[in-house]
């Protein structure tokens, strides 16, 4: 099989920022590379680097060190030509409030050189009854949609998403889905940071964890997956023990015993457990439960997901982290 050509491509790419207390590593020696035709998903908790790391890539931000290519080019010396290859959506994009839709793609539109008509962008996020309203009168979502047409008016080579479907209700972000695979069909290239699993699981070819400024999973996610080394959760929860006693009254070690169970973890909810065999580990955990007199208050069970990597690599829920907007806001502005 031919390889493709990598449409992104960073090397031990740094960003550090100076402060009162000491040196801040926002970016910590991350490789990344990104192939032509992709969609590729970066994943990361609050203060992780993402956000950073695609305003590096998107060449808004110059980093410390470590190189960086697009679409094969270097940023210093080809700014001009690949800003016209590129789409970019922000976490949060600014717009003027007395233009209305139609004259904001229209804007948009003029910085490049070839590109969509403003009425097929509005047509492919749905905005087009929308066309003479001005932005000021937009519902939130709304202007998530028009900030993603903006970043298509140009017809991108590679397009850059940065939590693209946040405000969005459930039908709009499925609307948004078919959209980047029409994009993808064309042979595009994405790369999107999110904090929906499902999102990341439905689009991303490729996805990669990061954290403390540095990749620490890459791979498809059926094999991220994989590697968690069981196909099922079982979720369940213990009545008359108070959340602050679970560890006490029932430890990992225990779970870990029972048969087909590869891992084990309290959350702020309950148990959770990662199985190979739902059927041979969910009758020995009620016998267990049964023998030491405790009272099961609910037991779900469920496929393994992205989510369950996430966790297990990090400790934190991505879910938790709806308003990333703020990713990095721990860190220090460059002096």
């Amino acid at each position: 099989m031919t390889r493709r050509p990598a449409a992104v491509r960073c090397t031990d790419l740094r960003k550090r920022y100076e402060s009162r207390g000491g040196p801040v590593d926002a970016v910590n020696g991350l490789d990344l590379e990104v192939s032509a035709g992709e969609c590729f998903g970066l994943l990361g908790p609050n203060g992780a680097g993402k956000t950073t790391t695609i305003e590096i890539l998107e060449g808004l931000l110059a980093p410390s060190s470590g190189s960086v290519e697009v679409l094969g080019l270097p940023w210093k010396g080809h700014e001009a030509e690949i800003r016209q290859r590129i789409g970019i959506s922000l976490q949060e994009t600014k717009f003027a409030e007395k233009l209305s839709v139609r004259e904001t793609l229209a804007l948009f539109r003029s910085f490049y050189r070839r590109g969509l008509d403003p009425q097929e962008a509005m047509d492919l996020v749905a905005l087009s009854d929308k066309a003479r309203a001005w932005v000021g009168k937009l519902s939130g979502g709304q202007r998530q949609r028009l900030a993603v047409a903006c970043a298509l008016v140009g017809d991108p080579e590679l397009l850059f998403l940065d939590e693209p479907t946040t405000g969005l209700d459930p039908q709009s972000r499925r609307q948004f889905w078919e959209i980047l695979r029409a994009f993808l069909a064309k042979g595009r290239t994405v790369l999107v940071t999110t904090h929906y699993m499902d999102e990341a699981e439905r689009l991303c070819d490729r996805v990669a964890v990061v954290d403390h400024g540095v990749v620490i999973a890459l791979g498809s996610p059926s094999e991220l997956v994989a590697r968690l080394g069981g196909e099922h959760v079982v979720e369940f929860d213990l009545n008359g023990v108070p959340d602050g006693h679970r560890a006490q009254r029932l430890g990992s070690a225990d779970l870990l015993a029972l048969p087909a169970v590869k891992a084990a973890r309290l959350e702020s909810s309950g148990f959770s457990l990662t199985v190979t065999e739902p059927h041979v580990a969910i009758p020995a955990l009620l016998r267990m439960l049964q023998d030491r007199s405790f009272e099961l208050a609910r037991l779900t069970t469920r496929h393994v997901s992205l989510e369950d990597v996430f966790v297990s690599l990090t400790g934190r829920h991505l879910a938790d982290y709806e308003h990333d907007e703020h990713d990095e806001h721990h860190e220090p502005p460059p002096a």
